[in-house]
């Protein structure tokens, strides 16, 4: 059995599914596709990472070579969903209030036809779009630096609880 991608995707899978009890009990009226969404508490990318690189020292130890790998993926991985992915959820959040102060909240007067062909142009593959809403992004893609460091103690809690799991029953 492969100890450490099996913890990484439980480790996937457990941080989607707690997003939704930490959504509620943080105050907020969330939505059940939280469960498949980017973004939130905890990442289920860090946690995935995480999770994987605990796994392989179990198995290989930190001086290992498989460790040093997915340390460095895992880091690129991270900062990855800290900047760009998060700055690009945020630029279309923004993008989106612009477009609708603009268009003082009537999206009727908002041309979709002058957007579609702007993105029918060449430098972008895009499928039709029918509405201004099928534009607009609704949603952070990215992750808040606390969001991250809880992806990373799910990670490591997934990965120390799978390997008692492995020792007791395929060991």
């Amino acid at each position: 059995m492969n100890y450490p991608l099996i913890a990484a995707f439980t480790a996937i899978f457990f941080a989607q599914m707690i997003k939704y009890p930490i959504a509620y009990y943080s105050k907020r009226t969330p939505k059940l596709d939280i469960i498949t969404s980017t973004g939130g508490m905890p990442s289920s990318h860090s946690a995935a990472v995480a999770s994987l690189i605990a796994s392989l020292i179990f198995e290989y130890g930190f001086a290992s070579a498989h460790v040093a790998i997915a340390t460095v993926f895992g880091v690129i991985i991270m900062f990855d969903s800290m900047g760009v992915r998060r700055q690009s959820g945020e630029q279309g959040l923004v993008i989106d209030a612009i477009i609708r102060h603009l268009s003082q909240s009537n999206l009727d007067s908002l041309s979709v036809q002058s957007i579609k062909k702007e993105l029918e142009s060449p430098e972008f593959e895009t499928e039709i779009i029918d509405n201004y809403e099928d534009l607009i992004v609704t949603k952070y893609l990215g992750h808040k630096p606390t969001e991250v460091f809880a992806g990373i103690i799910t990670g490591g809690f997934v990965a120390v609880v799978m390997r008692l799991v492995f020792l007791a029953f395929f060991y």
